[in-house]
């Protein structure tokens, strides 16, 4: 029955079927389906053209199917380096390492603070008057460590 109805709609069923892999790429996004869909398309394509048989349009289909979904990993391969601060995840006080601040509070006792954007970092260092500017040097947990900028 299902046999019967696809192969009655001829090229328009490869169409329908590319629309809804589309479809389902949308829902279950992966950049998967998108490629299977683009070549079922073709394939209805084709098959409006050259009026298939549908043993020789499943051929044609399965073919494409494979050679998108191997362009497509290709095209989708990112040749660039991954940045180095996607490897700082959830590592904020890292990319601060090497900029220089100017202290909201004045360090006594080694403990002080300084802002940064919209929050405020607890920095530990010799003793400087609010308003010093300090470099950051390197973390130690949640604690920034300063010297003279």
């Amino acid at each position: 029955m299902i046999r019967d109805a696809f192969i009655g709609l001829g090229a328009w069923s490869w169409i329908i079927l590319g629309l809804v892999l589309i479809g389902v790429e949308l829902l279950a996004p992966g950049t998967f389906f998108l490629w299977l869909g683009l070549a079922a398309i073709v394939t209805g394509l084709l098959d409006g053209v050259l009026d298939l048989s549908w043993q020789a349009a499943s051929i044609l289909f399965a073919l494409l199917a494979v050679g998108a979904v191997v362009l497509g990993r290709f095209v989708t391969r990112s040749k660039e380096p991954p940045e180095p601060s996607a490897s700082r995840l959830n590592q904020r006080g890292q990319a601060l390492v090497g900029r220089v601040f100017t202290l909201e509070t004045p360090i006594k006792d080694g403990e002080g603070r300084i802002r940064v954007d919209d929050s405020s970092w607890r920095v530990i260092g010799a003793d400087r008057f609010a308003g010093a500017k300090v470099r950051v040097v390197r973390v130690e947990g949640s604690t920034l460590v300063v010297d003279d900028a």
